[in-house]
């Protein structure tokens, strides 16, 4: 089933006086949200007592997880040493997701550094090869692995490379962050196609049975000619992308992805409105009874 859910906690999540990761499950619940992403974007700081009280509070409530990977992985760093780092951070991240009972983690893949795109992309390649053999030899293979579309120029990351990068296992599910390829296209996304010409171009590249199910990333972001610069809340109207073409190509291809919104501070407000956006779709397609 299709989900809808915030990436962490929103302004409102504190001015409704909630302060622990537990307290974001009936925060989710009371909005009628489906899922939520827990971040370890700055660091695998949490304990094992503490991601398994997070997971039941999340299960009580009847929220999916996902989790996200710190941000600073880069399997193109042309060190070894550093790549095994990045290793780490993943399987790390692997790690306690299975304590909080999430069965998705969304990294990102890599930047360019000073080599040529060609170089970088086939160096991350290799090392997604890599990676695939620890996830086996680690037994984490049930595990989703989301490799994601990336907003600004200088990183790996394009609808494209993520495409390939996903082809190495089936252990590989693809992210598509429509804010962060709106963001490096300059603009792309306006309309219902624009979405239905990017998902049909991974179906073709994974199948269908592949993308079913994709993690997706939302919101609208500021960017600059070298791409993203700032997220944005759905309040704007200056940038992209709009959730309404989004929900329509989503439900026309007939896809049921895990939809997180990263909006600047208004997280929870803007899954919901993904949320009823879709569903007026569903409606409006089955008609009066």
């Amino acid at each position: 089933m299709i989900k809808f859910g915030p990436s962490g906690n929103g302004i409102s999540f504190f001015e409704e006086g909630l302060k622990k990761s537990e307290d974001a499950a009936r925060m989710c619940a009371e909005r009628s949200l489906d899922c939520y992403e827990y971040s370890f974007g700055r660091g695998l700081n949490l304990t094992e007592k503490t991601a398994r009280s997070i997971g039941a509070s999340f299960a009580n409530e009847g929220v999916e997880l996902s989790v996200h990977a710190p941000y600073y992985i880069n399997l193109a760093n042309p060190d070894d040493e550093m790549a095994e780092k990045s290793y780490g951070y993943i399987l790390g991240s692997a790690r306690l997701a299975r304590f909080m009972g999430a069965k998705r983690i969304v990294f990102h893949p890599a930047a360019q550094g000073k080599v040529s795109r060609e170089e970088a992309v086939a160096k991350t390649q290799e090392r997604m090869e890599r990676l695939t053999e620890l996830i086996y030899e680690q037994g984490y293979e049930d595990l989703m692995f989301c490799p994601e579309t990336m907003g600004k120029l200088a990183q790996i990351g394009t609808v494209e490379e993520v495409t390939r990068f996903c082809q190495t296992d089936k252990v590989f599910t693809p992210c598509i962050d429509f804010g962060h390829v709106n963001a490096r296209e300059l603009g792309s996304l306006k309309t219902e196609q624009d979405y239905i010409d990017r998902l049909e171009y991974m179906i073709a590249g994974l199948g269908l049975d592949r993308m079913k199910a994709f993690h997706m990333h939302f919101s609208k972001i500021m960017y600059t000619d070298k791409g993203e610069k700032k997220h944005l809340t759905f309040a704007d109207t200056e940038y992209g992308p709009e959730p309404e073409p989004c929900m329509a190509a989503v439900k026309k291809l007939g896809l049921e992805p895990y939809i997180v919104t990263e909006s600047d501070g208004t997280q929870p407000e803007d899954a919901a409105y993904m949320k009823k956006v879709y569903l007026a779709l569903v409606s409006e397609d089955e008609g009066p009874f």
